[in-house]
Formats: structure tokens, C-alpha cells, sequence
């Protein structure tokens, strides 16, 4: 079943349940699926590595708007943000622990035969490749500067 029909499914549940919320987090979700679809240059069908990256991207979107809600005292918009973060994370791929993902720069690492800071953009390259959808960005980027500098 694709993330589609996936949300499809899932769209057609809220709303026999009647949960707003999950119904307008689930139709966010979709309307940017549609976009991506019907945007210039598409093939009309996303590929499971580019949903998860949409999805990525929107998970990524919601954790900084709360972030920022947060900052102004509007938990109740945050509190919002947060649960939409929460219904996106149930389609994203299970994401690495902070050790797994030390574990497969750290074997990256060496693959690439980096040995310090000047070689980040090697690494990097390599890492957001074989790790896409498994790990966020920022999170990669602190732990493979950390392992060139040591």
C-alpha cells in the first residue's frame, strides 16, 4: 500500500471517528503529497524515498514552528504543532538512535578515508545519501563534525 492510499485509509477513519484534529493533520499531510505529484517536472508518482523526504520535511517544518510557538508562550499553537509532528511520525521510516547513527558515519567515515574537518563536505555528501529518511540532517551534520574534530 503506498503512503496514499496509506492516508487515504487512515483519512476515511478520522473521519467515522470524527477526530478533527487527525483528519486535518492527515489532510495537510495529503495536500502536500498532491502537490508534489502535480508539480512541474513530475512523473504524477512519488518514489518511497521521496515521500519520505516530503514527509521529512514537514515533520522538520512542524518541530520549528512549535519551537518557536513555545518561545512566545503559545503552547496552545504549539500544542497543535506538536500533535500534527506526531501523526507525520507514524509514516516517517524508523529513525536511527543516536548510537546507531554514530556507528554508520563512524563506518562511513572510513569508507570515505576522511580525517578531519576539511573532509566534512565528503562525508556529508556521502552520509545524507545512505542515511536519508533514517536520520535528520542537523543531527548528522553535529556528529560528523564531532568524530573529524576528535
Amino acid at each position: 500500500m503506498s503512503l496514499k492510499e496509506q492516508i487515504d485509509a487512515d483519512i476515511k477513519k478520522a473521519m467515522l471517528a470524527k477526530n478533527k484534529e487527525e483528519l486535518e493533520a492527515l489532510r495537510s499531510i495529503k495536500s502536500l503529497i498532491l502537490l508534489a505529484e502535480t508539480e512541474k517536472g513530475s512523473t504524477g508518482e512519488l518514489t518511497a524515498d521521496a515521500e519520505a523526504k516530503l514527509l521529512m520535511k514537514a515533520a522538520k517544518q512542524r518541530r520549528e514552528s512549535a519551537d518557536i510557538f513555545l518561545a512566545q508562550s503559545r503552547k496552545d499553537l504549539a500544542d497543535r504543532e506538536l500533535f500534527q509532528l506526531e501523526i507525520i511520525n507514524r509514516y516517517l521510516p524508523q529513525q536511527l538512535s543516536e548510537a546507531e547513527l554514530r556507528k554508520e558515519l563512524e563506518r562511513i567515515i572510513g569508507e570515505v578515508g576522511a580525517s578531519g574537518p576539511k573532509d566534512m563536505g565528503k562525508v556529508m555528501g556521502v552520509a545524507t545519501k545512505q542515511l536519508a529518511g533514517k536520520a535528520e540532517g542537523k543531527m548528522i551534520s553535529a556528529i560528523v563534525k564531532e568524530l573529524l574534530s576528535a
